[in-house]
């Protein structure tokens, strides 16, 4: 007779453990169409239990305040916007909560290659996801910590220029940070090994950088551009890039005149040596790769090639670029 109640008892837990995992199955495992959930503050694992159940997310209320039980979850269950579906398990549900694996809503932005701190501020207020002035204004504060930078109180340049996905209510200075953190990983230890072999400091190498990719359109030529750019510096030759007249004047001509090209700015290169004293760019990583390894050439000058798509022809000598302008006027 005792043998007889201690073998009903232990199938009476078995099936109850087995009606239990049951209950602890999805609603509907071919449902994955998420629900979105709101747990408030202060919500307890009763009133969690209810509101999923009233989602139809969950199959008992009871079973979920079991099921938190043993996994020891009563008190850890997390507040804030959460996406449930059918297909989940009440476990994975519990699990979500307690991880706080909350919605975030987002936003995403795209800064292209090449665009100035001006146009990056311009682009993000259109978008009415910064005060612009604000922006501006932390650009220059210096109160950006990042090894990569000689000047903290300039960072033309080094907001990398890339798409973002960020929360809802960012603010400037989170968005300037995740710029940062962009061009911090992109610019991987090799390459500041790379700046010390050509005697440079970072703020020329992303000056450079920044020349190259405003004068360079085709993939295939930013390499040579950056070639003749280091051909320059190194024999003490005026740059003469026209990306660096139409920084100062705060737009881009297709045509510079002589006035122009005589604007008094350190940043012109056609009336100073060597490069400019800042960045006139955000560059891109092939800008950045071509300023640091550029072609081996013994290229002097580069004209944009008529009909050519914005590719360029190299001289080696003035007289071979004087022609080469007649020819592609």
């Amino acid at each position: 007779m005792k043998k007889l109640l201690v073998l009903t008892l232990l199938l009476v837990t078995l099936l109850v453990a087995c009606d239990t995992e049951a209950m602890r199955a999805p609603v509907d495992p071919e449902n994955t169409e998420t629900v979105l959930v709101t747990v408030p503050s202060g919500a307890t694992t009763t009133s969690i239990a209810n509101l999923l159940k009233e989602e139809n997310l969950i199959q008992g209320v009871t079973v979920f305040k079991m099921a938190a039980k043993d996994l020891g979850a009563e008190g850890k269950m997390q507040a804030g916007d959460y996406r449930f579906s059918q297909s989940m398990t009440t476990d994975e549900i519990i699990e979500k909560l307690v991880a706080g694996e909350v919605e975030v809503n987002t936003f995403t932005f795209t800064i292209p290659e090449g665009f100035e701190i001006r146009q990056i501020a311009d682009r993000l207020a259109e978008m009415d996801l910064v005060d612009r002035d604000t922006f501006m204004a932390l650009t220059t504060s210096g109160t950006f910590d990042y090894k990569f930078l000689d000047d903290p109180y300039n960072l033309e340049g080094f907001l990398f220029p890339d798409t973002y996905e960020m929360r809802v209510g960012a603010s400037e200075e989170e968005i300037i940070h995740r710029m940062l953190m962009r061009f911090d990983e992109v610019f991987v230890e090799a390459y500041y090994g790379r700046v010390e072999e050509l005697g440079m400091t970072m703020n020329e190498l992303v000056t450079l950088a920044s020349i190259v990719e405003r004068e360079a359109q085709a993939k295939e030529e930013f390499a040579l551009v950056a070639s003749v750019f280091h051909n320059r510096i190194n024999i003490d030759m005026m740059l003469q890039s026209c990306a660096t007249v139409q920084y100062i004047l705060g737009e881009r001509k297709e045509r510079l005149t002589y006035d122009d090209i005589a604007t008094d700015s350190p940043f012109n290169t056609y009336i100073n040596n060597g490069l400019p004293p800042a960045p006139i760019a955000s560059p891109g990583k092939l800008a950045l790769e071509s300023a640091l390894y550029p072609a081996e050439t013994d290229y002097f000058y580069f004209v944009v090639k008529k009909g050519g798509n914005g590719t360029h022809v190299f001289s080696r000598t003035l007289d071979e670029h004087n022609r080469a302008k007649e020819e592609n006027r």
